[in-house]
């Protein structure tokens, strides 16, 4: 297990925090402190992997706080001011949380954690960078799913409907969130309201792709080019 704490003086933060690291299974949280001075005291005779640690704190900032400890453990910062990104990185941060972070967000700051120098397990190995598997956080769930197993993913107003398996799951986060958390693996904006799982294509015609789950999802005009140039016009 990774022992963790948090610092962090917002009462709403650290419930958010405290829910993540719960649904992290390799994550176990031994305090959490409003007061940045009581943390420090505390790491004087504790031992902990990685600090969650918000930069605007009373009496001391998270960046002082950082500069005034002797050998840190692991830390995470989070904040809702971008301004301080340049400055953690020199501090080498293994990571920038700007809040409101979602937990998906939190799973891929987690997995950079590299603590086997401490002979420690690495954080979250299943959803590290080269894992297939994500959380979908549908209502107040979040569900761990196989990206293979997604067909599609439709934009609906305010909303996305993820298909996987034979189920639809209603996520609250944007299209635009969907492509760039599936950058990496093999999926495709098809429509301003389309991505799709390359792996679940049957046939193209025209301008709608037939997904093996039989849904057929529409070409739009603007990717259609695209999907010719990567795709189509490959040997």
């Amino acid at each position: 297990m990774i022992n963790c704490i948090i610092i962090e003086d917002q009462a709403p933060a650290q419930r958010i925090l405290k829910r993540y690291i719960e649904d992290v299974g390799s994550l176990n949280l031994i305090n959490t402190f409003s007061d940045p001075i009581e943390a420090m005291s505390f790491l004087k005779s504790n031992s902990v992997d990685v600090i969650f640690l918000d930069i605007h704190l009373p009496k001391l900032s998270g960046i002082d706080f950082l500069k005034a400890i002797s050998n840190p453990p692991k830390v995470i910062l989070t904040t809702a001011f971008p301004d301080y990104a340049l400055e953690s990185y020199d501090l080498d941060v293994v990571d920038y949380l700007l809040k409101p972070f979602s937990f998906q967000r939190f799973v891929k700051a987690v997995s950079k954690l590299s603590l086997s120098d401490q002979g420690v397990e690495k954080a979250n190995e299943s959803n590290a960078t080269n894992s297939k598997s994500l959380f979908l956080k549908s209502g107040h769930e979040y569900i761990k799913i196989d990206i293979d197993q997604i067909s599609h993913i439709n934009s609906d107003a305010d909303y996305t409907d993820v298909y996987y398996a034979e189920k639809k799951f209603i996520s609250s986060e944007s299209l635009k969130y969907w492509e760039d958390a599936l950058s990496e693996y093999e999926f495709i904006r098809v429509h301003k309201s389309y991505i799709v799982n390359l792996k679940m294509v049957e046939k193209i015609a025209k301008n709608q792709i037939y997904l093996l789950t039989n849904a057929i999802v529409p070409i739009g005009r603007t990717y259609k080019k695209i999907l010719d140039e990567r795709y189509l016009s490959q040997k």
